[in-house]
């Protein structure tokens, strides 16, 4: 192990037996990693442990890396050969920040007002935050900023749902199909059921069948709790004040709660004026882009959050729910959005857009300013900014289609790439592919004995060489490329 942890050292520094503490901080946050993440904890620790006792400037050398290191060898090892799902991640955020700076540039859309503590938010609020599936980070604009989850919670809870109960259980009381309706219209299936989990029927169905026999305050912490597991320990909040304005604004809500009583939607002995409190507090629950990317990161990674690598949500919840939100997540905008952006995503009126790419990252972005649909103006543009570069529309990659940049690629021209690869090579007993090192492609036909390749190459030599060849420049290097490939 401390071979390796010398090999990642070396690596890291380019061969120097020292750098600066800053510089090692500033190289990892190249990689997407943060300080702040929870596996980085004990690194993060001896670095400013380091920092506590030195007078000046900290230098790494072998022995504080190793001190720093740890138990976060494979970590550190995975991002700093480039092994995470997006390899070039210093390239994507600059193309991610472009893209927020587009978005920023969108002026239309108006405020919700008809909860009044919403109503109290700046239009020129915009933030947008990542992450990855490795638990890579980015945030540009204003992250750190609380807002009520509203909408986006209806996917959490669900989720929730179904990995307590199961989806048979679930979809008892609650459809799948989009409603063609309003998100708040009274109207329920063919089945007396509401349409889906993600219009305010299903989802106050949904929040009747979480942890019913226990008192509210239980059932409210028990959400918390999965939530604050969800964002890896990051911001969950409550706006009480967003909650009784909910209650005296509410009416909507109280009626389609009659209507599903009157048609007996709830469980057996559910408190219908219960229920809805519940839904008011879950639509209360305050995060902030980063927390949400975070929650968004856990569905993208199947269930296990990525931060902690505790695994939260089934793969059947997971599912699950980003199907229905693929299909109804985006009120009366769902089919443009799955027409256009083709990911999984939901929104909500505080102005957040909470955006899964399967096996990729998760995302959310905040702007309150909203279109006629309820959807933030500055949010949906920049979903069909990003999808409309990179190629993570759910059938992008359709053979035969018009390519588009994959950010999951890694780059061949990353200069350190092919040193990097011999170092492992070197420490991992690669002979063969240390001999190929440097090696021509005759070298590597004689070492190996390829005759017959060997007699090619040695033609082409003999015949390109002594200029006996009458052909333009272009026709050799076409030839000479082809006869790389054979060999």
């Amino acid at each position: 192990m401390s071979s390796m942890e010398d090999l990642l050292f070396y690596t890291i520094t380019e061969g120097k037996e020292m750098i600066p503490l800053s510089q090692f901080i500033s190289a990892l946050r190249k990689t997407g990693l943060l300080t702040s993440d929870p596996r980085l904890r004990d690194c993060v620790y001896q670095m400013r442990q380091s920092t506590r006792d030195s007078t000046g400037p900290v230098m790494m050398d072998k022995k504080l890396f190793r001190r720093c290191v740890g138990n976060n060898i494979m970590l550190l090892t995975k991002a700093f050969r480039k092994k995470f799902i997006i390899p070039n991640f210093e390239e994507f955020t600059q193309q991610i920040d472009k893209m927020y700076d587009s978005a920023q540039q969108q002026e239309g859309g108006q405020v919700a007002d008809y909860i009044p503590q919403l109503a109290k938010f700046s239009p020129d609020l915009w933030g947008v935050s990542l992450c990855t599936i490795d638990g890579q980070r980015h945030s540009v604009g204003d992250t750190k900023v609380p807002f009520c989850l509203q909408s986006c919670v209806k996917p959490l809870e669900y989720a929730i749902a179904v990995h307590e109960l199961g989806s048979e259980r679930v979809h008892h009381f609650v459809g799948k199909e989009p409603s063609g309706c309003k998100f708040n219209k009274l109207s329920l299936n063919e089945d007396d059921k509401p349409h889906n989990p993600m219009v305010n029927a299903g989802a106050i169905v949904i929040s009747s069948l979480i942890k019913p026999h226990s008192n509210k305050a239980e059932r409210f912490d028990h959400v918390m709790e999965f939530l604050k597991s969800m964002a890896g320990t990051e911001y969950v909040g409550f706006s009480n004040a967003t909650f009784q304005s909910e209650r005296e604004t509410g009416d909507r809500n109280y009626a389609i709660g009659y209507y599903l009583k009157e048609k007996k939607c709830f469980p057996d002995n559910a408190d219908m004026i219960a229920a809805l409190d519940f839904y008011f507090q879950l639509c209360s629950i305050e995060v902030t882009c980063e927390s949400g990317s975070v929650m968004a990161a856990t569905l993208a990674n199947g269930g296990i959050c990525p931060i902690t690598g505790e695994r939260v949500l089934s793969a059947e919840a997971v599912r699950n729910t980003l199907s229905l939100m693929h299909s109804c997540g985006m009120y009366d905008f769902s089919g443009q959005f799955a027409f256009h952006v083709g990911l999984p995503a939901k929104s909500g009126i505080s102005g957040a857009v909470l955006l899964v790419v399967p096996n990729v990252m998760g995302m959310m972005c905040w702007s309150p300013p909203l279109d006629r649909l309820g959807n933030s103006v500055r949010g949906i543009h920049f979903c069909q900014e990003l999808v409309s570069h990179f190629n993570f529309h759910n059938y992008d990659n359709l053979r035969h289609f018009t390519k588009k940049h994959d950010p999951r690629r890694r780059s061949d021209d990353d200069p350190n790439k092919s040193v990097v690869n011999l170092m492992f090579a070197a420490y991992s007993g690669d002979v063969s592919a240390l001999r190929r090192w440097g090696n021509t492609p005759l070298d590597d036909a004689m070492q190996f004995g390829h005759d017959v390749v060997v007699s090619v190459l040695q033609q082409y030599q003999c015949e390109y060489t002594d200029n006996n060849l009458q052909c333009d420049t272009e026709e050799q290097k076409t030839t000479l490329d082809t006869l790389k490939s054979i060999v």
